[in-house]
């Protein structure tokens, strides 16, 4: 916990080391995740309200409140872990402060509308898709963001630390 509090993780290669691997099956999450959403729908609004709504005309039954509920009962504290672990390792990039405050918020914000339009789609409005694929997006984008910058940090640190060893 010192190394995070402190930032000095950097100059570990343990800790640079278990970073870097949490970092690699992040990548994966945002790869799969990218790949669910897009084996059961495409990027249109169309698709995504007819995913959540269903489609008496092509035989596909929305989705129920049951199997929404345990999405998301799994998908919103994943969420505020995965974020919180970036985010947390964010604030000591070197980074601007109103930088580290917009990928905060902004990845907070598109996961958590993400999680919430898909209810709003299905018992509110199809209108909703619209936040959805906005959302999905948005989100998609900040986790790439953080996960390609803090590898570049922790590779760029390590470089750093080498340099600073052989002078």
């Amino acid at each position: 916990m010192k190394y995070m509090q402190t930032g000095g993780f950097q100059k570990n290669p343990l800790m640079r080391l278990t970073i870097g691997l949490t970092l690699l099956f992040l990548a994966g999450l945002w790869l799969t995740n990218l790949l669910i959403f897009t084996s059961k729908m495409d990027l249109s609004v169309a698709s995504i309200a007819t995913y959540y709504r269903g489609s008496e005309a092509d035989f596909i039954v929305a989705r129920s409140y049951d199997s929404m509920l345990e999405v998301s009962h799994s998908h919103l504290p994943m969420m505020a872990i995965v974020i919180l672990l970036l985010t947390h390792l964010l604030i000591f990039a070197p980074f601007s402060d109103a930088t580290k405050t917009a990928f905060i918020v902004g990845s907070f914000a598109t996961a958590f509308l993400n999680e919430a339009s898909s209810w709003l789609i299905r018992f509110v409005s199809p209108g909703f898709a619209v936040v959805k694929l906005a959302c999905f997006l948005g989100f998609q984008a900040v986790l790439l963001f953080l996960i390609v910058s803090l590898a570049w940090f922790l590779y760029t640190s390590a470089r750093g630390e080498r340099r600073a060893q052989r002078d």
